[in-house]
């Protein structure tokens, strides 16, 4: 039985009882106080088990959704932490790459600036080995010229 229905026949048999004259004091039914003691007896410790279930139950509540919350706080920082660290992987071969590019391009300008280099060199000896041919052609034909006069 509720244990508030049992406090409402409680002060229903309080207001039916008679009142002791020049007294604050009232006659009561013993029997029918007594009986709705003895039921007092029987649920309250049924309303305080139940109040107890409700209470564990929720603080089962509480500790499940206060663990739901730490894993998905813990799954974010998880998730920020790989993002950063990509981000990071991504901007350290960013960088790398630029530097790679930036290498090679200055090798590719020695390279380019040595070929050139060599280039003219082997032309200039060229030039002058032409050039001693090209005496030696026209002393040859100016001798020939000299012979045949």
């Amino acid at each position: 039985m509720d244990i508030l229905h049992l406090v409402d026949r409680l002060e229903e048999l309080f207001n039916e009882s008679r009142s002791v004259p020049f007294t604050h004091s009232v006659v009561v039914d013993e029997d029918r106080m007594l009986d709705i003691i003895d039921q007092m007896r029987v649920s309250i410790p049924e309303a305080i088990r139940k109040a107890q279930q409700l209470l564990a139950q929720r603080d089962r509540i509480l500790a499940q959704a206060q663990e739901e919350a730490n894993r998905t706080l813990s799954l974010a920082k998880e998730k920020s932490e790989q993002v950063i660290e990509r981000d990071s992987v991504v901007e350290a071969a960013k960088a790398r790459s630029d530097q790679i590019i930036q290498q090679a391009k200055m090798e590719c300008d020695q390279t380019k600036r040595e070929a050139d280099g060599y280039v003219l060199d082997t032309l200039e000896k060229l030039e002058n080995e032409l050039s001693k041919s090209l005496t030696q052609v026209r002393n040859g034909i100016e001798a020939m010229r000299q012979d045949t006069h």
